[in-house]
C-alpha cells in the first residue's frame, strides 16, 4: 500500500465510536425493502456486502419515524413501531458479523417535498409555504405540540436502533426535507421559538439531537447538512456555518456536508457533468467552522478522495454510488490494488433511476448490485471454449465473467483498441469515468487467461470460430444515416463517432440530432471553443436521458452558448449549412461542419450470416437493440452466466 492512500485507511473516533478507516457509505434509497417498510433479506445482503468490503460505517437509506403527518413512502424503511425491530436487528447483526458498523438515518418527514398524490390533506412544513410538487398547494405549518411529537418519534426510533445494537444515528437534514425546512429562512416564516433567528430555526433539530443524547447517553449522532442549497433564494454557506456551529453546541458528533435541494436536484444526485469532488467546498467551509469531524461527499473517486484528506478539506470521505459500483472499494485499497476498483460512471441510470422509476436499485457497471443473493460468479462444472466477437462493453463484461467462471475465452475486436463505442464516447473530460471503465476491463482481462485478439475482424467463415462451444456476438451498432436528406453525404458532414475520434471540424458546427449522444458532443465541442447548434425534430433534446442528469446538461449547454433548434426537421445539407423546416416555415442554419447524430441501428450482419450457416450464436448488446451502456454490461454478465 503506497503512502498516498494511508490517510484514507487511518482509524478515527466519532464520540465513543471507533471506525477502522475514513470511508463511510452515504445514505441512499434502495427500494429493496419489503412493502411494509421492513429490511428484506435482499436489502440486508446489499448493505452487508459493502460492510464486508471494508467500509468503516454503513448508513442506511432515510428511515421514516412516523406516519402521522404524511403517508409512508413504500421505498423507504419504516421504523414507526417495535414491529420493525426484528428486521432491524437482523440487519445490524449481519453488518457486525463481517466486522462493519451501522448507522440508521432518520427523517421526521419530507414536509413540503412530500409526494402530493399520497396525501389526503395539505403537506406539513415549518410554515405555510407552497409545496414543491405544486406551488398552488400550500403546506400547513406544524403546531408546537406536533413539533414536540415528531421530536419524540425521532428519539423513539433512535432508542429502537440502539436496542438492536446499532452503532450510530444520522439525521436527514438536507435536500429541503422537513429538518431543512425548519433551518431555512425561505421556508421557515415562524414567529415563535422555532423561527426567526438562526438559534430558533435550529431548535427543532437541536431538540432531536439533545433528546437522543439524553435517552441514549454517549450514542453517536451525525447529521447530513446542505451547506449551499444551490438555487436562487436558497440558503448559502454563510448561514449554514452558523447552523453547523449551533448543531455542534447541541452535541452532534459528525456532519456530512453536501449541497443541493429539490430545487437543485442534480446536486442531490450529481451526474458526470458536475465533475470530481463537486461538493468538496461544502466540507471545506464547515471544516474551518467546527471542531467536530466533517465528511466530504459528491463524486469522489480515489484520487479526489486522497487529495481531500491530504489537504485537510475533510476528516472522512463519503461514498454512495462508488460503493454501489464496487463494494470492495476499501478492501482493494487495503490490499494495494487501487487499480482494481471498479469506477462509478456517474450515469445515475440504474441506481437513482431504478428507484425513481418505482423499481429497486441496481448499477450500470456492477450487475450484482442489489442482486447479491442471486447473482454470483461461480466456477462452471464444465469449462467451455468461448469465442466472443466484439470488444465493447457487452463483450468485455462477457469475457471477464466467462473467464472467472473458468471457461477458455477468446475475445476478438476488429479495432486496434478495446472499448467499442465507449472509446470515442468517453472523449469529453466530463466522461472520464467512462474512459476509466475501459481501463478497468483491460486490467481485469490482463490478469486473466482471456486471449484478446485486436485488429481481427471476424467473418462468418472465420476459422477461429471452429471448435468453439459457445459463440457470443457483441458487434454493437452502426450509424443511422437518413439517405433521403439531400447533401447528407457531403464533404462537410461528419458522423458523430468520427467527430469524437478527432475528425477536422470547422468553427461553426451544427449537430443534427439531439439525443444524448448528439447533446453530449455538442457540449464537448462548445467547451472546446466551437460555435455549436443542435437541431432536433422533437420538442426537447436528450429525451432518452434520465431527467436528473438532463437538468445539468441543459444548464451546461446554456452556459456554453449552444443554440437549440427543437421542433426542426433537417431537410437538406449544403456547403453553407443546414436547411430545416419547423411550424413557422423554413430556416437556414449556417455551419462549416454538420454532425450526423441521427441515432444508430443494430449491427446484425455477423449474427444473421452465422445463423444462416446453421451456427448457433448468442447475440448481446447493441447488435440486438441499441441501448444504454448499463444494459449492454448487464447483457454481457448474464450471457456469460448462462453458459453451460
Amino acid at each position: 500500500m503506497t503512502s498516498e492512500y494511508e490517510r484514507i485507511l487511518e482509524p478515527i473516533t466519532l464520540g465513543n465510536l471507533e471506525l477502522s478507516n475514513r470511508v463511510i457509505m452515504l445514505p441512499m434509497g434502495s427500494g429493496l425493502g419489503t412493502p411494509e417498510g421492513l429490511f428484506s433479506d435482499r436489502e440486508i445482503a446489499y448493505y452487508t456486502e459493502r460492510a464486508a468490503g471494508g467500509t468503516a460505517l454503513v448508513i442506511t437509506a432515510a428511515c421514516q419515524i412516523s406516519d402521522e403527518f404524511e403517508a409512508p413512502n413504500p421505498h423507504l424503511p419504516a421504523l414507526f413501531s417495535d414491529a420493525a425491530l426484528p428486521s432491524m436487528k437482523k440487519l445490524v447483526d449481519s453488518i457486525h458479523s463481517v466486522g462493519g458498523k451501522l448507522s440508521f438515518q432518520l427523517t421526521p418527514g419530507q414536509g413540503r417535498n412530500a409526494d402530493l398524490s399520497d396525501l389526503k390533506e395539505a403537506p406539513v412544513s415549518a410554515s405555510a409555504v407552497p409545496a414543491f410538487g405544486d406551488p398552488n398547494v400550500m403546506s400547513r405549518g406544524l403546531e408546537i405540540d406536533e413539533i414536540h411529537l415528531l421530536v419524540q418519534r425521532m428519539v423513539e426510533a433512535s432508542v429502537r436502533a440502539a436496542s438492536v445494537g446499532a452503532d450510530a444515528i444520522d439525521i436527514h437534514g438536507h435536500t429541503g426535507y422537513l429538518v431543512d425546512q425548519f433551518l431555512s429562512k425561505q421556508w421557515n416564516h415562524r414567529e415563535d421559538e422555532y423561527g426567526g433567528s438562526t438559534e430558533n430555526r435550529c431548535r427543532f433539530v437541536v431538540e432531536i439531537i439533545q433528546g437522543i443524547k439524553q435517552a441514549i447517553p454517549g450514542f453517536p449522532v451525525s447529521i447530513r447538512l446542505s451547506v449551499d442549497q444551490r438555487f436562487e433564494g436558497g440558503r448559502t454557506a454563510e448561514e449554514s456555518v452558523k447552523i453547523a456551529q449551533e448543531l455542534e453546541r447541541a452535541g452532534v458528533d459528525l456532519i456530512l456536508a453536501d449541497d443541493g435541494s429539490y430545487e437543485a436536484m442534480d446536486y442531490v444526485f450529481p451526474p458526470y457533468y458536475l465533475g470530481d469532488g463537486c461538493m468538496v467546498s461544502a466540507a471545506r467551509i464547515l471544516k474551518d467552522a467546527v471542531s467536530i469531524p466533517v465528511v466530504a461527499c459528491g463524486n469522489l473517486d480515489l484520487a479526489t478522495a486522497t487529495d481531500v484528506l491530504a489537504a485537510g478539506d475533510a476528516d472522512l470521505i463519503g461514498l454512495g454510488r462508488g460503493l454501489i459500483a464496487d463494494p470492495q472499494w476499501v478492501a482493494k485499497l487495503s490490499a494495494g490494488r487501487p487499480g482494481d476498483i471498479r469506477p462509478c460512471i456517474r450515469c445515475n441510470a440504474m441506481c437513482i433511476g431504478g428507484v425513481l422509476a418505482g423499481d429497486s436499485l441496481g448499477c450500470a457497471v456492477n450487475p450484482e448490485a442489489g442482486r447479491e443473493l442471486d447473482r454470483r460468479i461461480v466456477k462452471a462444472d464444465n469449462a467451455r471454449k468461448v469465442a466472443i466477437v466484439g470488444g465493447g462493453p457487452a463483450g468485455l463484461e462477457a469475457a471477464r465473467v466467462a473467464s472467472e467462471e473458468g471457461h477458455q475465452v477468446d475475445l476478438y475486436e476488429r479495432a486496434d483498441k478495446l472499448g467499442g463505442v465507449l472509446l470515442p464516447a468517453a472523449t469529453p473530460d466530463f466522461k472520464r469515468e467512462l474512459f476509466r471503465m475501459i481501463g478497468w476491463w483491460e486490467g481485469q482481462l490482463e490478469d486473466s487467461p482471456v486471449n484478446v485478439h485486436l485488429s481481427h475482424d471476424v467473418s462468418p467463415d472465420d476459422q477461429v470460430l471452429e471448435g468453439a462451444d459457445h459463440i457470443i456476438v457483441a458487434t454493437g451498432s452502426k450509424p443511422l444515416v437518413p439517405g433521403a436528406i439531400p447533401g447528407i453525404d457531403g464533404p462537410n458532414v461528419v458522423e458523430v463517432i468520427e467527430a469524437h475520434e478527432g475528425a477536422p471540424l470547422g468553427r461553426r458546427v451544427v449537430v443534427a440530432g439531439g439525443g444524448l449522444s448528439g447533446a453530449d458532443l455538442a457540449l464537448e465541442l462548445a467547451e472546446a471553443g466551437h460555435a455549436v447548434s443542435i437541431v432536433e425534430m422533437a420538442d426537447d433534446i436528450a429525451r432518452d436521458m434520465l431527467a436528473i442528469n438532463r437538468i445539468t446538461l441543459l444548464r451546461e449547454l446554456d452556459r456554453a452558448n449552444v443554440t437549440l433548434y427543437t421542433g426542426h426537421r433537417v431537410t437538406s445539407v449544403t456547403a453553407d449549412g443546414v436547411t430545416t423546416t419547423a411550424v413557422d416555415g423554413e430556416h437556414t442554419i449556417p455551419a462549416d461542419t454538420v454532425i450526423s447524430a441521427f441515432g444508430v441501428l443494430p449491427n446484425v450482419s455477423l449474427t444473421k450470416a452465422l445463423e444462416d450457416r446453421g451456427i448457433e450464436v448468442q447475440a448481446i448488446g447493441d447488435c440486438v437493440q441499441p441501448a444504454k451502456v448499463g444494459e449492454a454490461i448487464h447483457a454481457g454478465y448474464l450471457a456469460a452466466s448462462s453458459i453451460i
